[in-house]
C-alpha cells in the first residue's frame, strides 16, 4: 500500500477529508519553503503539492504565475525542489508531490526524474500539461519507482478523457472544481457535485478537488462529494503577504482551520 492509500485510507475511515496544500519553492524568498511546509503539516496539512517553479504555467491563475517567476528570479531550480522533499521525507510521513510542467521534467529525463524523485522520498508527481493520451513514458518510468502520475480531469473533459484518465488513475484523481486557472474564488461551481458524480462513477480511486478552493467554507462544501482538497493560491498569496517572523505560525493557522472544517 502507497503512503497516499494510507493517507486517503485513514481519512475514509474516520469520515474525514484530506487536507493539500500546494507551496512555490523558492518564493517568497528561497529560506521560506521549509518553514511554511513545516507550518503547513503543523496545522494538518496531510499532502502537500511542492511547486517547480516554471515560466510558462499556463494552468495557473496571476497569484502563481508571480509566485513562479519570482522563485524563478530567485534561481531556485527542479534540484532545490528535490532537496526540499529530502529534508521534508527526514521529518514527516506526509505525502509530498512535485507538481510542475512538462517542459523541466522532459528536461530531465523520466527514468533519471524517478529515480531522483524516489530517491530523495516524493510519493508522485502531478503535471497539468501532460494529458493521459501522452504519458506512457512518464507513467512506465514513474511505475517502475513506485511512484504516482495524477490526472486531472476538469467539468469540460469529455467520456473519452474520463475513461481514460480513470483507467491510468492511481493515489487519487485531481478533479478541477471550475473552468479557468488556478485563484482563489468567493463561489464553487454549481455543478461541481454532478461532475465528481460522473467521476465516481467511473472509479473508485479518492477524488481530490482543487483550483478555487480557498476557504473552510468551501471545504465544508466537498464533505460528503469528495476525498480531499487542494488549496493552492490562498497558501500562496499568504506567504507573500506574511512577515517572515511569522509565517510559520500563520501557515499553521491556516492549515488548522482548513483541516478543522474537513472533520
Amino acid at each position: 500500500m502507497s503512503r497516499l492509500d494510507s493517507i486517503f485510507g485513514a481519512a475514509r475511515a474516520e469520515g474525514r477529508l484530506v487536507a493539500s496544500i500546494y507551496l512555490m519553492v523558492g518564493h517568497p524568498d528561497p529560506g521560506a519553503s521549509l518553514e511554511l511546509a513545516r507550518g503547513a503539516l503543523d496545522g494538518g496539512a496531510e499532502v502537500l503539492e511542492i511547486g517547480v517553479p516554471f515560466s510558462d504555467p499556463l494552468a495557473d491563475g496571476p497569484t502563481i504565475q508571480a509566485a513562479s517567476f519570482e522563485a524563478l528570479e530567485n534561481g531556485v531550480t527542479l534540484n532545490d525542489c528535490l532537496d526540499l522533499v529530502r529534508t521534508l521525507r527526514a521529518e514527516s510521513d506526509a505525502a509530498l508531490l512535485l507538481m510542475g510542467y512538462v517542459n523541466p521534467f522532459l528536461a530531465a529525463g523520466w527514468d533519471r526524474l524517478a529515480r531522483d524523485a524516489r530517491e530523495a522520498g516524493a510519493d508522485g508527481f502531478i503535471i497539468p500539461d501532460l494529458p493521459p493520451e501522452e504519458a506512457g513514458a512518464a507513467q512506465a518510468a514513474f511505475a517502475e519507482y513506485g511512484l504516482s502520475l495524477i490526472p486531472m480531469l476538469a467539468p469540460t473533459s469529455s467520456a473519452a478523457r474520463l475513461d481514460l484518465g480513470t483507467r491510468q488513475a492511481a493515489g487519487f484523481i485531481y478533479c478541477v472544481a471550475l473552468t479557468g486557472t488556478t485563484g482563489v474564488r468567493t463561489e464553487m461551481d454549481a455543478d461541481l457535485g454532478a461532475f465528481l458524480q460522473r467521476v465516481r462513477d467511473r472509479s473508485d480511486v479518492p477524488l481530490v478537488v482543487g483550483f478555487g478552493i480557498s476557504t473552510p467554507a468551501h471545504v465544508t462544501r466537498l464533505r460528503g462529494i469528495a476525498d480531499g482538497f487542494i488549496v493552492g493560491s490562498a497558501f500562496v498569496r499568504l506567504a507573500a503577504e506574511t512577515d517572515p517572523s511569522e509565517r510559520a505560525a500563520a501557515a499553521a493557522e491556516f492549515a488548522r482551520g482548513l483541516a478543522a472544517a474537513a472533520r
